[in-house]
């Protein structure tokens, strides 16, 4: 099956509504396991990042409900 940032953005945003909350780090884990390494990339720092188009499709869909955790590297509902 073929995967876009949308179908990755709807699960980010289907989980922190379940659980209340989605680490960086599970994220990355997860979407790399299932929807495909496409979606992944290594930052200036060397971690591993969403894309762009995700974060970009994930802030569409959240319109402002989700709030990021710099300190925590986390997404939550708000």
């Amino acid at each position: 099956m073929e995967y876009t940032e949308n179908d990755v953005a709807e699960w980010m945003v289907n989980e922190i509504k379940f659980k209340g909350i989605l680490s960086q780090s599970d994220a990355i884990a997860y979407v790399k396991s299932h929807f495909g390494d496409e979606f992944v990339f290594v930052n200036e720092q060397g971690n591993s990042s969403l894309s762009k188009e995700v974060k970009k499709a994930f802030r569409k869909l959240h319109a402002g409900k989700i709030a990021w955790d710099r300190d925590g590297f986390f997404w939550a509902w708000t």
